[in-house]
């Protein structure tokens, strides 16, 4: 099973992608935790091209050839061999990533995106937790952790709204695999609900 993890930065996606990969393996699953942009060592380099430095250093039609191109070696070298291995793979960030950040961002590019994505990725997960988080609370968690990735916290607050609204109906375009969770609760609480969704999903 393809498992993925969406979100504002600042969500708590990372925290709960690694609670869900601690939780189904003490239940006896085998599982690749992985990331997004990233995942790959090619795709690890592409990472630092987008996610650091000037948020204007590329465009947004830019960004989405190279998220895609990362998406698309990260698919070949990690994601699709630990699958064919009956494996678990669960990602921190996936397409639906590019579909909010470069389709709604800077205009209406979400066509393109789609497009190059059934190019060259032509693969959903099977199951997608948005986790939900109030805007400002989750810049603010973002900005707090100091690193030098933060190219998009840069755009500020309006862009944490937009893609937070953007997230929300993206949930809802895609009920088969999304599932909503208030990620303004304790990360326990959170997790436990995960949890109880992807046991059942599993079964």
């Amino acid at each position: 099973m393809f498992i993925t993890f969406e979100g504002i930065d600042g969500s708590g996606k990372s925290t709960q992608a690694r609670l869900l990969a601690e939780h189904l393996r003490a239940r006896g699953h085998e599982v690749v935790l992985t990331r997004e942009p990233g995942g790959s060592p090619g795709a690890e380099e592409i990472r630092r091209l987008v996610l650091e430095g000037d948020p204007e250093r590329w465009s947004a039609e830019t960004e989405i050839l190279l998220f895609t191109a990362a998406r698309r070696d990260h698919l070949e070298r990690v994601i699709e061999p630990a699958l064919a291995a009956g494996k678990v793979v669960i990602s921190d960030r996936f397409a639906d990533s590019t579909r909010m950040y470069q389709g709604l961002s800077r205009g209406d590019l979400r066509g393109v995106v789609d497009r190059l994505h059934a190019l060259m990725i032509g693969r959903e997960p099977d199951l997608t937790f948005v986790i939900d988080m109030d805007p400002d609370l989750g810049l603010a968690r973002a900005r707090a952790r100091n690193g030098t990735e933060e190219r998009f916290e840069d755009f500020g607050a309006d862009l944490q709204r937009k893609m937070r609204a953007g997230f929300v109906a993206l949930a809802a375009e895609f009920p088969g695999r999304c599932r909503l969770i208030d990620g303004n609760r304790p990360a326990e609480t959170v997790a436990a609900e995960v949890a109880a969704v992807a046991d059942r999903a599993l079964a």
